[in-house]
């Protein structure tokens, strides 16, 4: 219930409400969002398992499969439980301090899916046009520093865009229409100047995606004129095949961040709970597809799975590695 803050007080403690055009059918609208956490849990778990099992499968390429899966097996840990709470067993509320927790935690972990897809572009970008140089760059180092790099540049910009969210009073509601702690839902509820959040949000989406980004499109920009130069009709198919995979993913979580990312810029225009399922969409989807697709399309990681599930005892020396070239 929204309470009337005191005198100058701003709110401590929060409401979340998720979909409220469709209050009647709250129970019944987690089932479809829970088959895909479900699928998200079940999938990563089953790469993370036969990647790490598997000698064979321990090379660069398949450090960054890993990885991604790891991300998206964690993000959805940050958000699903609390729609169950919301929408199952009617418990929605949640305190300041757990609210900036909550989205610290969600848009950090967020921040890791654009890097690794970056670093899987850098990945291929020198297999294909270095290749003989491809085992000085790509290695166990080069992989640590670059994470760690990474890793302080997410969490130096996600802290300064917590702490300045922390900071602002909230006065005109304490309703948040989502069913996490999403920052531009949280500022919007603030009764202050909040010009320094929507320029450090916009600084940290062209610091993490947008730079990722160009990363990407200059690695594979070179690596098709690279293919497009290439003599050998079957290296090109390789390097299509194998590119192909990552592009497909590339796309589905960049589409859906700028679908996202738009919802709030005509957010006046679009009904509450359209942009509730885009906002949840653009974390959840990717999580139970991107196992799938790496499932299905990736030749080693797909006979390590089916000789699993069928009970065969895997010989990694029957199984190819991946070459450098594709």
């Amino acid at each position: 219930m929204q309470e009337k803050p005191v005198g100058n007080h701003s709110y401590t403690d929060f409401i979340f409400i998720g979909f409220p055009g469709f209050s009647e059918y709250k129970p019944y609208i987690y089932i479809p969002f829970f088959l895909m956490f479900l699928v998200a849990v079940v999938g990563n778990s089953v790469i993370i398992f036969v990647i790490k099992t598997q000698t064979s499968l321990h090379s660069p390429m398949y450090f960054l499969i890993f990885a991604i899966a790891i991300v998206d097996l964690s993000l959805p840990i940050t958000f699903v439980p609390n729609m169950f709470l919301n929408l199952v067993l009617n418990l929605n509320g949640i305190s300041l301090c757990g609210c900036l927790v909550q989205m610290f935690f969600v848009h950090l972990i967020s921040t890791f899916e654009s890097i690794i897809l970056m670093m899987m572009a850098l990945d291929r970008y020198v297999a294909i046009c270095n290749p003989l140089r491809y085992n000085d760059y790509m290695n166990s180092s080069t992989f640590y520093k670059l994470s760690v790099a990474f890793l302080i540049r997410s969490g130096l910009l996600i802290s300064a865009i917590v702490i300045l969210a922390g900071s602002l009073s909230f006065c005109f509601s304490n309703v948040i229409e989502h069913f996490y702690c999403e920052h531009m839902a949280l500022v919007g509820l603030a009764c202050g100047e909040t010009t320094k959040n929507s320029i450090m949000g916009l600084l940290t989406i062209f610091c993490i995606p947008g730079i990722d980004l160009l990363c990407i499109c200059y690695s594979y920009i070179n690596i098709f004129c690279a293919v497009l130069k290439s003599a050998s009709g079957k290296a090109r198919q390789k390097a299509v095949h194998t590119c192909g995979t990552h592009l497909i993913v590339i796309l589905v979580t960049y589409l859906l961040s700028l679908c996202s990312y738009l919802a709030y810029r005509i957010r006046n225009s679009m009904s509450p709970d359209v942009h509730i399922l885009i906002s949840i969409l653009y974390l959840l989807f990717p999580c139970c597809f991107n196992p799938i697709i790496y499932g299905v399309r990736t030749k080693e990681i797909r006979e390590h799975i089916l000789k699993m599930v069928k009970g065969k005892k895997i010989d990694p020396e029957n199984i190819k590695v991946a070459s450098i070239t594709r």
